[in-house]
């Protein structure tokens, strides 16, 4: 399920946002855009409620949950940053982005963070 969560709920409309900024500014849909980050706060929301006593998504271990939820929280971190206030979601995404793995896609990826479209924030 929460495999799924990520790709539908986080990673999807932080997709929608990024498409937005494809699209020449005359194309562009503000209220898809607001629907977007809207759904990403009720994700974050309950993201920060469940991992308030998690170390991963599933609990102790690693699991295909935290595959998932990697990229989804990356880049939807870059499009809606996560509020401080969510702090439980902000530890665990730090969490994730400090895994070798994960943190060796990052690294290896940076050369090419000029080419997202809303633009990269220099961080992480």
């Amino acid at each position: 399920m929460l495999d799924r969560f990520f790709d539908n709920y986080v990673m999807a409309p932080m997709q929608r946002i990024v498409a937005d900024f494809i699209r020449p500014p005359i194309d562009r849909d503000a209220g898809a855009v607001a629907e977007a980050k809207e759904m990403l706060e009720r994700s974050y929301a309950w993201l920060n409620r469940r991992m308030a006593d998690k170390a991963f998504a599933c609990g102790d271990a690693f699991t295909l949950a935290d595959c998932a939820a990697a990229p989804s929280l990356f880049y939807a971190d870059w499009v809606l940053e996560i509020a401080p206030a969510l702090s439980a979601l902000r530890t665990y995404r730090a969490r994730l982005l400090a895994r070798p793995s994960v943190k060796r896609c990052i690294d290896e990826a940076r050369p090419f963070r000029h080419f997202f479209p809303p633009g990269a924030p220099d961080r992480d």
